[in-house]
């Protein structure tokens, strides 16, 4: 294993089901052969998922990274952040010692990455609404690891086999996405996600598809301004940089074109006119790429789901996907 990636991969609430998919995606053979392990999270919470999921799997907690690579075989290597109760990780009810805890999963997953020490970081979800209650006030893991990071140049990208898909906004109250469409925000995502798909595809091209804000690409205007005042000019500019880009294109057929190939990457305007199709392809499988970070960032494409918390039934296909995408993009 001395040539393998090390990742780690952070727990993310511990009240939902980000324990028992981490269990079930480590007892994975080809998991084991892609890459070096290291779960940053709780051991009590752990444990629980290893009884909820059944697993023959045990922890081995490590004092420092290079020790994931001495763990016994069919152990998996916990780094300890916190020691949580019984009453702090009660399925379905986040709790403020938990979002805290999750707020230094994060934090130190990120430093073990910038420092070298990991070749990558995979997330498990959160509950936002803990770690705000925590004091820890940021809209999502995206905006949280640009700042850990020290940038303000990164896109939100989620993707799958059929379809990659990145936002020029990100978590936004939709009253607000207009004012924040600007030349500049909408020229910055299609760079950034250009070089992503272009690591992500091989290809040193991609075309990318660019989405009208507004019904119709706005109907010259009838239906809103931002296309013919920004968006637009902004697709002008990345062609004159030479990146090969389509758009304004009305979001209500692009996709029925991206998801048959047709483009190699997209980019949304806001949250849902993106992630609400993708998701329609990918629910299972598709991985979230924090891209323009100076460090290797995906992440499971979902919530906590409460409502299967300490069940067992949560899919891991997801973080198979993420684990197996950061393994790549880290190599």
């Amino acid at each position: 294993m001395p040539n393998l990636p090390v990742i780690a991969i952070t727990m993310g609430d511990p009240c939902g089901i980000g324990p028992e998919i981490i269990i079930k995606a480590l007892q994975r053979p080809e998991i084991v052969a892609l890459c070096v392990p290291v779960v940053i999270g709780d051991r009590l919470a752990l444990e629980r998922a290893v009884a909820v999921c059944a697993s023959s799997q045990k922890i081995q907690e490590i004092i420092t990274v290079e020790d994931a690579r001495k763990a016994e075989k069919q152990c998996i290597p916990l780094l300890a952040l916190s020691r949580l109760t019984e009453a702090d990780i009660t399925y379905g009810a986040p709790s403020v010692a938990a979002g805290d805890a999750v707020y230094r999963y994060i934090c130190h997953a990120a430093h073990l990455c910038l420092d070298g020490h990991v070749s990558a970081m995979v997330t498990a979800p959160i509950s936002k609404e803990a770690m705000h209650q925590a004091g820890h006030d940021y809209p999502g893991h995206t905006e949280l690891l640009a700042a850990l990071c020290g940038t303000d140049d990164f896109v939100m990208m989620l993707a799958g086999d059929l379809l990659r898909v990145s936002l020029v906004t990100i978590h936004e109250a939709l009253a607000d996405v207009p004012r924040l469409i600007t030349f500049e925000q909408v020229l910055k995502t299609i760079r950034i996600t250009a070089e992503g798909v272009s690591r992500l595809t091989g290809k040193k091209a991609p075309k990318l598809a660019v989405l009208a804000l507004n019904p119709h690409c706005g109907e010259a205007g009838k239906f809103g301004m931002e296309e013919t005042e920004f968006i637009e000019p902004a697709v002008e500019a990345a062609r004159r940089e030479g990146y090969t880009v389509e758009g304004p294109l009305s979001a209500d057929t692009l996709f029925h074109f991206a998801q048959q190939g047709g483009y190699d990457g997209v980019v949304a305007m806001y949250h849902d006119q993106g992630l609400i199709p993708l998701k329609m392809l990918h629910f299972d499988d598709g991985v979230n790429i924090t891209l323009g970070l100076p460090i290797v960032r995906t992440s499971v494409d979902h919530g906590t789901a409460y409502n299967l918390a300490g069940t067992g039934k949560a899919s891991e296909k997801s973080l198979l996907a993420a684990i197996r995408m950061a393994a790549g993009m880290a190599g």
